[in-house]
């Protein structure tokens, strides 16, 4: 994939801060900010599609190594290597740095009632951020009329299967795969 948009050294330092700040929201992962990273890249600016944002993502989860490679991939597609350095490094940076002090902060008072209200708090949160990115992901598809019925068949089993067994999630997408290359999806 090439790069759609070629960015001004303002617009790679907005990019970069705009990434800064989704590291602060990224408690559950990179990949809980995807709703408004979608909003900032192919809403606001318009710097890719909607198609080629979830190309990216699903081309970074396939791939092996670290779940986060989408937002370089994200990069990429949005100004090459700039872009990828941009994203990357404004996503690592403030996250990472915080992990590091609050982790040590976190284990001297891990039994103060503080600390662990606070970790039980992150849950729904997580859980909310994650419910944004599997709609951002699938509202392409859904909205697709050229897609068969199969999409809804497959959104529904995957929760389904999701909620009522511990099925690992390997499975499923193995099962999105077969069913996008049999062209059921």
């Amino acid at each position: 994939m090439t790069p759609v948009a070629t960015l001004s050294p303002a617009d790679l330092l907005q990019l970069f801060g705009h990434f800064l700040l989704l590291s602060m929201l990224a408690v559950g992962g990179a990949i809980t900010t995807t709703a408004e990273m979608h909003r900032y890249l192919v809403v606001e600016h318009q710097w890719i599609g909607d198609t080629q944002f979830s190309s990216s993502i699903a081309l970074a989860q396939a791939a092996p190594g670290p779940n986060i490679l989408f937002v370089a991939v994200l990069g990429w597609n949005v100004a090459g290597p700039l872009g990828a350095l941009a994203t990357m490094a404004g996503i690592l940076l403030p996250s990472t740095t915080l992990a590091l002090v609050a982790t040590r902060w976190g284990r001297a008072r891990r039994e103060t009632r503080g600390v662990r209200a606070f970790t039980q708090g992150l849950a729904p949160l997580i859980l909310g951020l994650l419910i944004a990115t599997g709609w951002v992901l699938a509202a392409p598809y859904l909205r697709d009329t050229s897609r068969p019925a199969g999409v809804l068949v497959l959104l529904a089993v995957t929760v389904g299967v999701m909620l009522k067994t511990r099925i690992s999630p390997v499975w499923l997408v193995l099962l999105g795969g077969v069913s996008g290359a049999l062209g059921m999806v």
